[in-house]
């Protein structure tokens, strides 16, 4: 039940916090102890409710998207958190600008893609190869030129190499990122039809 309010790092905070106040208080400011002990105690509680971390789908209805898919978007988050930070870590190492601004656009991406699916975890079927290949696939290469980069005598047709897969990469990811807003968009253009077919049919035009 603990885990419903975050890990242990806001309990350890929020017990020191309560702790040097109803030190403070009592010693220092003079409350009486017992008095000192419940504003600790309230502030305590207060901290640990504030310092929870969000978890994921965070006020998401169950009943509209389903358990099982909530925790096949969950899995699928999960598991391409590690991936994202290895190629943001990359992208801001590479020493090559174009190769370092290219990284950084697919660290992007990425971002964009896992904010859609927490916003809409039934998206998450539609990118889940985007998510388990193609991001730690593009975190390895990023880091792997990275580590090229680092050597005396640095091999420029294996850079080059990379830098051709990173390339492609970037339209891969532009591919699932507007594959996402073009779901969002649904029924769009039928909607436009039938306002343009009913505003004909009542104003003439």
């Amino acid at each position: 039940m603990l885990r419903w309010f975050g890990n242990d790092l806001n309990w350890i905070v929020a017990g020191l916090v309560a702790a040097a106040l109803v030190a403070g208080l009592s010693i220092l400011g003079g409350v009486p102890f017992l008095i000192a002990v419940i504003i600790g105690g309230l502030v305590f509680a207060g901290l640990v409710f504030l310092l929870t971390p969000r978890q994921l789908f965070d006020g998401v209805d169950e009943k509209t998207i389903g358990k099982g898919q909530l925790a096949y978007a969950r899995d699928l988050l999960i598991e391409a958190a590690a991936p994202r930070q290895q190629l943001e870590l990359a992208a801001e190492a590479i020493d090559d600008p174009e190769v370092r601004l290219r990284a950084r656009h697919l660290a992007e991406i990425s971002a964009d893609v896992v904010g859609k699916v927490e916003a809409n975890p039934a998206s998450a079927t539609a990118v889940r190869r985007f998510l388990s290949y193609y991001l730690p696939r593009a975190a390895e290469i990023a880091d792997g030129y990275r580590l090229l980069e680092q050597k005396r005598n640095p091999d420029t047709q294996r850079l080059t190499e990379i830098n051709a897969v990173m390339i492609k990469l970037e339209d891969a990811f532009v591919h699932y990122a507007d594959g996402l807003v073009d779901a969002e968009l649904g029924t769009l253009d039928v909607d436009l039809k039938l306002i343009q077919a009913s505003l004909k049919e009542d104003l003439g035009r």
